[in-house]
């Protein structure tokens, strides 16, 4: 999931360090939402972020951002998902084949598009 959404948020124009921030961050977004949400208060602000904290769309879905220097990163719970923790939570579970896994991911929405195409032309 985090992968597949990284690319997507990669495709959309995001660059790759926030598209990994947001692959993550829905990860985790997702995760929490098949278990069912805990309640809160609303979002948590990192203490150190906060004047730059707010809500950021990518689509219909919404996240929360923080600006740490020029990087857009995203945050759920108070915790800021940082490229190097997708590179820890993510990338090493795919034990150094990785990246035809991202270049395969980049490519899905291309692959979506022509399957769809020869789907409807067969169905004339």
């Amino acid at each position: 999931m985090a992968t597949l959404q990284a690319a997507r948020a990669k495709a959309l124009g995001l660059p790759v360090a926030s598209a990994k921030s947001w692959g993550l961050n829905r990860a985790i977004y997702y995760a929490a939402a098949k278990r069912g949400f805990k309640g809160g208060k609303g979002p948590a602000k990192p203490k150190k972020y906060t004047a730059s904290f707010g809500e950021f769309y990518l689509g219909d879905d919404k996240a929360f951002q923080i600006k740490a220097g020029r990087v857009t990163l995203f945050t759920i719970g108070g915790e800021i998902q940082r490229p190097e923790d997708f590179r820890r939570q993510i990338e090493q579970r795919f034990a150094g084949t990785f990246k035809d896994a991202w270049a395969e991911a980049l490519r899905r929405d291309v692959l979506a598009a022509k399957w769809t195409e020869r789907a409807a032309k067969r169905q004339e």
